[in-house]
């Protein structure tokens, strides 16, 4: 499977990749502690591609990686649709509890974005994350 950077690691800006290029989504409160990115060809329940969180250096937007498993996904609900994102090591520090912690905020973050953007309250939840024994 291909992996498409979308947004790089310490970055304030969330990136969505359009017809036009890289567009700006949001401007999140706290730096992105990860790459982040999707799985090309993919759908997820939300109707965008599948999410990925790449834990190791950083990463230019629009890079790319080819993998054939994932390393463990962290369970998310965003504005109560199933929005999992799936998990890359390449190496580095990994950090269950940072990473908890990260979208336990990302969570609560989305909350105010969805009743300040949109004027709606939203459930958006960290659900745990699961991670597989590293190949």
């Amino acid at each position: 499977m291909k992996i498409i950077i979308e947004t790089p690691k310490y970055s304030f800006w969330k990136y969505n990749k359009t017809e036009k290029g890289y567009e700006k989504a949001f401007f999140s409160p706290l730096p992105i502690i990860f790459n982040y990115g999707f799985v090309e060809g993919t759908e997820s329940a939300d109707g965008m591609e599948e999410d990925v969180v790449v834990l190791g250096p950083c990463l230019p937007r629009g890079s790319t990686l080819k993998r054939k498993a994932f390393d463990g996904t962290v369970k998310f609900l965003d504005d109560s649709i199933r929005d999992d994102k799936k998990i890359i090591y390449i190496s580095g520090f990994r950090s269950p509890v940072l990473l908890a912690l990260y979208f336990r905020l990302y969570a609560l973050f989305k909350v105010f974005l969805y009743a300040f953007r949109e004027g709606k309250i939203a459930t958006c939840r960290f659900e745990g994350i699961e991670f597989l024994e590293l190949h």
